[in-house]
């Protein structure tokens, strides 16, 4: 297995922004110059997140994914308000490769099945957030992490899959922002219920946490945002710590 790193950008108001458990957000950069960054640095894959798309229904990252895939030359993923054919296929026209979707997901689940059968199971990414109940319970998690839903997200990441998502990625807001490491238990109990590859997101603080989390998991996938906002580790330093599995 090689594991694609990828890097999670924010994006509130045409702003990068960083929090912790996904709340009080502090303006990192410009998404474009970021993404740009990142590719030259060797990033295998972007995501975009629309922070504030709860508030208004809609994706509205479109100009900013246009005028990114003009220098930037890897998959991207653009998720937060998703909630429309419509809204994909501008988003497709603008450059994005895959969609990931949550919040609709749960209020319409067939719309998994509607988006993957008309896109391609490969565009559809099934946003599983989620936060802690208990030691070994959680509850999925919609609006950027705001309501709970009493959905738990092992089953409803089965759910997404086989309603046709292509992907999972899986968000803790117990990890995110932290930089403690990545919720590797949770990663793990998804990873066994799913045939399709998994993200982790939330919690990178270091090139450690990752090889621990790839040590105990098969993710295929791990989307870092601090690390590289904060200049933490460098892409090459990541690449370097993790070079037994790719010169595997």
């Amino acid at each position: 297995m090689i594991p694609r790193i990828i890097s999670r950008l924010d994006i509130k108001n045409e702003f990068v922004i960083k929090g912790i458990h996904l709340e009080g957000l502090r303006k990192i950069g410009d998404p474009i110059t970021l993404a740009k960054k990142y590719y030259q640095q060797g990033i295998h894959e972007i995501i975009l997140m629309d922070a504030v798309a709860a508030y208004y229904d809609r994706n509205s990252l479109d100009k900013i994914i246009t005028k990114t895939c003009e220098e930037v030359f890897v998959p991207i993923t653009v998720g937060g308000g998703i909630r429309s054919i419509e809204n994909i296929q501008t988003l497709l026209n603008s450059g994005a490769d895959k969609v990931a979707i949550n919040t609709h997901a749960l209020r319409n689940p067939s719309f998994i099945d509607e988006t993957s059968r008309i896109f391609g199971s490969q565009c559809i990414v099934g946003s599983v957030v989620a936060k802690k109940k208990s030691e070994s319970e959680y509850e999925v998690y919609i609006d950027n992490g705001r309501e709970p839903t009493r959905k738990d997200p092992i089953e409803w990441a089965k759910e997404l899959v086989d309603r046709g998502a292509g992907e999972i990625m899986v968000t803790s807001i117990d990890n995110e922002g932290t930089k403690k490491g990545f919720d590797n238990y949770l990663c793990k109990k998804i990873n066994e219920v799913v045939s399709v590859p998994v993200i982790a997101s939330g919690g990178c603080g270091s090139s450690d946490n990752i090889k621990y989390l790839l040590d105990t998991t098969n993710v295929s996938g791990v989307a870092i945002a601090s690390l590289l906002h904060y200049n933490i580790e460098s892409i090459d330093q990541n690449y370097s710590k993790l070079a037994d599995y790719y010169d595997s």
